[in-house]
């Protein structure tokens, strides 16, 4: 049988990899159970085990901004020191990644081997996580990269706009951003798929299909909420100054789904329809 582990277990995306291995042995462990980056307490945790998902990451962008090292301790060096361990037990090894190590400027959705080109300290972090996992445990490791993650676990932006549209009658949100707004429940049963496929290895683009501004996501959220999205109005970026600079364009494309032989996941107004219906955003 095989035997699971996941890293970051309490964390929105852990929470539904939990879930979506129901039934099966997993051992979940969150931060506080287990420091990625100490080699000598992985070694021991992820023994016995023949898939590690290593949902643990530093994901507060602005801030890593001001400690660039702190973020990649825990997204470069935490997802290195995990792909050795795992390289030494002949393990699999699942690494989540990230929209942010494109530079966010291109005008058609981004392959899965287009040049990496971070333009924020948490975007080297993680791209620097990603060649450190190809390098201890290429053969056997899948690096998913997401983006534009919510759920029902853990802060995210389509709970924010929830509860600002009990407090403020409109909300100004950009719409020069694009991306493709994810449930982190298909991304955890997506990344089950893959690995039930039995393929040994790859890059993948764990986004849901589509795209849409924060505007547009904002606006559709409110519109699933029963709420008038008349009360989203449309404002740019530069009417947000953020320590950390945003993709203005963050679409990644699915084609290596495809070329594998499995389904890409869906669009994201069903995944948003499904989200609302479970309860993930609040009571059905």
């Amino acid at each position: 049988m095989t035997r699971y582990l996941i890293t970051g277990a309490a964390g929105m995306l852990g929470t539904d990899l939990v879930a979506a291995l129901d039934g099966r042995e997993v051992t979940a462990l969150t931060r506080a159970d287990l420091d990625v980056t100490d080699s000598a307490a992985v070694a021991v945790a992820v023994a016995g085990h023949d898939v590690i998902l290593n949902a643990s990451a530093y994901t507060r962008v602005d801030d890593a901004e001001t400690d660039e090292p702190a973020a990649t301790l825990v997204n470069a060096t935490g997802a290195g020191v995990l792909a050795t361990a795992a390289a030494a037990i002949g393990a699999t090894l699942v690494q989540y990644s990230t929209d942010y190590v494109f530079d966010g400027t291109a005008s058609e959705p981004y392959a899965e081997d287009h040049p990496l080109a971070p333009v924020s300290a948490y975007g080297r972090g993680k791209a620097e996580g990603e060649r450190l996992v190809r390098e201890a445990n290429g053969a056997r490791s899948h690096v998913i990269r997401t983006a534009w993650l919510y759920g029902a676990g853990g802060g995210n932006f389509a709970k924010t706009i929830l509860r600002l549209a009990t407090e403020r009658e409109t909300l100004s949100v950009v719409a020069d951003q694009v991306g493709q707004p994810t449930f982190t429940r298909d991304l955890a049963e997506q990344t089950v798929r893959l690995l039930d496929s039995g393929v040994p290895n790859g890059t993948w683009h764990g986004t849901n299909a589509g795209q849409a501004s924060w505007f547009d996501f904002a606006r559709a959220i409110f519109e699933r909420a029963g709420l008038d999205p008349e009360r989203v109005t449309p404002t740019d970026s530069s009417q947000f100054t953020r320590p950390a600079p945003r993709p203005a364009y963050s679409v990644l494309g699915h084609n290596a789904w495809t070329a594998a032989g499995l389904t890409p996941m869906r669009d994201w107004r069903s995944a948003l329809d499904a989200a609302f219906a479970s309860g993930a955003l609040g009571a059905p």
